[in-house]
């Protein structure tokens, strides 16, 4: 006698979220990118239940990097010192359908620019490219409040993910990012409670939950995966349950966190293989895991990585859309 197939049936869904404008929008952007809708779990339900397939945002530093080892700079060693032109590689050569401008300069420890710096990095890359934007901060409160709400002013209308906010420093960010129609990156340290939390604090602000997508601190392989991926399941799960104020998509910042683990980077490790497959595989690995714990946009910074990524994407999601 067969046995009967099993499927759960869960009372709520992920949000749905359309990133950037296009011309008829009131933006420049000449494609646009939709994430979240799931009904289940990564292979879990009918293909319908899947939502919109993951993307993958790559990023762009706002000027040079400093501290990249050689395996990660070296495809992108004629564009690191222009982001414009660095996003277009990204976009033109590796297949980004997002590019996220991660603004490191702008910290005080690390060039300490000012918002004329990013507001024009942030131009320019508008210009070089047609894909949505992800702006994203440099991690100091402080230098992030004076700068970002100029960033944003200068991507006004073009309906960017901008962040990230947090408990402690939430309203300045979120007042800018409503002001100027963009979505809001939430974030929280791998901690369910104050991600709903934050969630609150910015929905009071009048930001309505539909423009959200959260962001918990992401861990590595090697160096808390299993944590990460079980509070972005736990995170999932209550989406799924009904939870409104947890139903929000879920971006994973993979390529930073990836390339900062010895394993990925180090270069005389006698047994560990050559260096310049370590820090993809490193970064591929951890991407593929957080993915099916329900991630629906991966930061990520290798393009063999990238490529190994979006074919484990392509296989999983091919039944779906």
């Amino acid at each position: 006698m067969p046995v009967p197939e099993v499927k759960d049936n869960f009372a709520g869904s992920v949000n749905r979220i359309t990133l950037g404008a296009t011309k008829d929008e009131g933006g420049t952007r000449s494609s646009i990118v939709t994430i979240g809708g799931a009904k289940n779990v990564v292979y879990g339900g009918c293909p319908e239940d899947a939502g919109e397939t993951p993307v993958i945002a790559m990023d762009v530093l706002d000027s040079k990097p400093q501290d990249w080892p050689d395996a990660l700079a070296e495809p992108y060693e004629d564009v690191l010192g222009s982001p414009a032109d660095w996003a277009k590689k990204c976009v033109d050569e590796f297949g980004a359908e997002l590019i996220c401008i991660k603004f490191d300069a702008i910290h005080p420890d690390k060039g300490d620019k000012d918002a004329d710096h990013a507001v024009k990095v942030t131009e320019e890359v508008l210009k070089a490219v047609g894909v949505p934007l992800v702006l994203w901060g440099c991690g100091n409160d402080e230098k992030d409040n004076q700068v970002m709400p100029k960033v944003s002013g200068a991507a006004k209308g073009e309906k960017c993910l901008i962040g990230t906010v947090q408990e402690d420093n939430y309203k300045s960010l979120t007042a800018i990012a409503l002001a100027d129609g963009h979505f809001l990156i939430t974030a929280a340290p791998l901690d369910i409670n104050i991600a709903k939390q934050v969630n609150i604090l910015a929905s009071d602000m009048g930001f309505l939950l539909e423009r959200m997508v959260t962001f918990q601190s992401t861990g590595a392989l090697g160096y808390g995966i299993e944590y990460a991926y079980s509070i972005q399941e736990r995170q999932r799960l209550a989406a799924l349950s009904g939870d409104k104020m947890m139903a929000m998509p879920v971006i994973c910042d993979v390529g930073y966190e990836s390339w900062r683990a010895k394993e990925a980077k180090a270069e005389d490790s006698p047994g560990w293989g050559a260096v310049t497959d370590r820090g993809p595989m490193w970064e591929a690995a951890t991407a593929t895991c957080l993915l099916q714990a329900g991630a629906d946009i991966i930061r990520m910074r290798h393009p063999r990585a990238v490529a190994a990524v979006k074919k484990f994407i392509a296989e999983v999601w091919k039944n779906t859309g």
